[in-house]
């Protein structure tokens, strides 16, 4: 079985660092235990490694095919969606009358990782489904939950998100597609939409597509846009599949990765007989859509997190057994065996950024997580400070998860050498897939502008003010360590200097110099960035300081040698050293550009970019 992820440090950060067993002392989770929440998780590596992983590489040869608009799925994916399903894994975190299982948020993103770093094409899938699935649960009448919902999240229909339009895409105002009410209160759509994940797949009997439309006579732009669903097929009375709705596939896209999702062009009413229901109200359309799209954003760095796991423990794998050149320690000795390239100076610099940046994603994502839990579990004024620190971490761990992911799998190519360009040892699979993560949801530039546009501004900058009490809380603690404290010292100069430059760029954007501003917002995010996930390192490393004593005693070499937990607690510590000692460094370079107005990019001529 190939080993995907750090089983370890997942449950480290669940029960080590965030504690989640303590949610069960809240009535909504009272019914769960930690044994419970590890068997879940157990159950959930087990899955994604021994039915997944096997898949991956036939969705990347195989992909998906279409023809005469009937699209078919790679060879195995079917039965996997099956076993998915009947393991309830489409709907853990959901309420029971829905058919879920009510566990913490935190653990389904753990479990997420699992999947999405197993098989990243067939994850999408039931992804859509569940985003669609809550616009119903929220929005939906009971009729249309009864009609829609039970179907989908019983995993007999799918979902989908239907926003993009081939003319319309960030720019959603501009969209084409149109609703023509009827006099039984329904509406006939016409209209394409593009970039359409799973908008056509043989793995359900039905699809249902949450589709964006402008009703006749509503003004033009976002506040014009209403929301429809719009079953593939027709619904009979009694329930049973019908006839087509007049929604047609007429293409799918032949992609760079993620080959085993099906990417689909879909036409709407060619022939005027698509019919769709409304879903909330009119033009309330992009507002009911962006509670699934946050969603989606939050899948979206939990699938760059599990591909960036995949691709370090492969690549970790392969320099443990890969046996070339001599131990730089016997010079030019001709007798000296070969050695693994692990033990290469420059190979471990690559392994161990790869294990500090995925382990510090890995903590921001699922603290994220952690967060939703808490805001569902508290009232008031606690309850809109965990959903603020949701809000501004969403950009964030999309945006900076989905680079630093990229960088990862890059990173274990160069590992594997000429090996790793080659197909049959999986990281350039790992690579490809993970790039469309920068780009869909939104990318990672509008994430960027999200952050500094409305989330850094929230609550008058309150929200962000929390969220750096959350970073200083822990430096205060590390203080308390002869080890941590000078890292934690460094910790504080760049939350210092993060604080600094966010002022400043805040500043322009919300000025004269706005455009100055937002020519700064990505690399502002990255400085986010890096800063949280320094914070995380550091955060655990207090944690695993304290263990680490308790096991070895005085003699730490000795029981990281002989005690597997000793080494892993050991490798803790030395994760947020490299990162806060060798990365974090940098961030004062990026905070001086910051705060430099260069207007070059902005006072070029486009005549000028030849």
């Amino acid at each position: 079985m190939t080993k995907l992820g750090d089983y370890r440090d997942r449950r480290f950060i669940l029960f080590d660092q965030l504690k989640i067993q303590d949610l069960t002392k809240y009535p909504l989770f009272a019914d769960h235990s930690q044994d419970i929440f590890e068997m879940v998780m157990t159950e959930g590596e087990k899955f994604a490694e021994n039915v997944l992983w096997p898949l991956n590489e036939v969705g990347d040869h195989v992909g998906c095919k279409i023809e005469d608009g009937i699209v078919t799925t790679p060879p195995g994916f079917k039965e996997a969606y099956a076993q998915f399903i009947e393991g309830g894994w489409l709907t853990p975190g959901d309420e029971p009358e829905y058919g879920g299982q009510g566990l913490p948020n935190s653990l389904c993103t753990a479990c997420s990782e699992c999947t999405h770093g197993a098989n990243m094409a067939f994850a999408n899938y039931p992804n859509l489904t569940h985003g669609a699935g809550i616009l119903l649960k929220i929005f939906g009448t009971d009729e249309q939950k009864k009609k829609y919902l039970e179907r989908m999240w019983s995993g007999e229909w799918a979902g989908t998100m239907c926003l993009t339009e081939p003319g319309a895409g960030s720019d959603l105002g501009i969209l084409k597609t149109k609703a023509k009410p009827q006099p039984d209160g329904t509406y006939l759509i016409e209209g394409t939409k593009t970039f359409i994940t799973g908008g056509q797949h043989d793995l359900t009997t039905n699809i249902i597509h949450p589709v964006l439309a402008r009703i006749e006579g509503d003004p033009m732009g976002p506040k014009g846009i209403s929301i429809f669903i719009v079953p593939r097929d027709r619904i009979n009375p009694d329930g049973s599949v019908g006839e087509n709705n007049d929604c047609k596939c007429i293409g799918i896209e032949h992609k760079m990765g993620i080959k085993g999702s099906a990417t689909c062009q879909l036409a709407f009413g060619e022939n005027g007989k698509c019919v769709g229901e409304i879903l909330g109200k009119p033009r309330e359309g992009l507002m009911i859509m962006f509670h699934m799209m946050n969603e989606e954003r939050l899948f979206v760095a939990t699938q760059s997190l599990g591909q960036a796991s995949s691709a370090y423990q492969l690549a970790l794998a392969y320099t443990r057994e890969r046996l070339q050149g001599r131990h730089l320690s016997q010079g030019k000795n001709p007798d000296a065996p070969p050695v693994p390239i692990i033990q290469h100076p420059d190979v471990r610099r690559m392994l161990i950024w790869m294990k500090a940046a995925t382990e510090g994603l890995r903590a921001l994502n699922y603290y994220t997580g952690h967060c939703i839990d808490m805001s569902h579990v508290t009232e008031g004024d606690e309850k809109k400070m965990w959903s603020g620190l949701v809000e501004i971490l969403t950009p964030i761990v999309k945006a900076y998860g989905s680079d630093t992911a990229y960088d990862v799998c890059e990173q274990a190519i160069q590992c594997l050498g000429g090996y790793g360009f080659c197909s049959e040892y999986r990281i350039e699979q790992c690579a490809r897939d993970v790039k469309i993560a920068s780009l869909y949801e939104g990318t990672n530039g509008i994430q960027a502008m999200d952050l500094l546009g409305r989330k850094i501004p929230m609550g008058k900058g309150k929200v962000f003010e929390v969220l750096m009490k959350q970073v200083a809380d822990t430096i205060e603690a590390a203080k308390k360590s002869a080890l941590l404290k000078p890292y934690a010292e460094r910790v504080e100069h760049a939350r210092a200097e993060l604080i600094k430059g966010t002022q400043h760029v805040a500043g322009l954007a919300g000025g004269k110099d706005f455009m100055l501003g937002f020519l700064k917002a990505t690399p502002l995010l990255e400085v986010f960035g890096d800063v949280l996930v320094a914070w995380q390192l550091l955060w655990q490393a207090t944690i695993a300081e304290e263990k680490l004593t308790t096991i070895a005693g005085g003699d730490i070499k000795k029981a990281v040698k002989e005690n597997n937990e000793a080494a892993y607690l050991d490798g803790k510590i030395k994760s947020a050293q490299y990162w806060i000692g060798m990365e974090l460094p940098k961030v004062d370079g990026k905070v001086t550009t910051l705060l430099v107005n260069e207007t070059a990019a902005l006072d070029i001529d486009e005549l000028s970019f030849t």
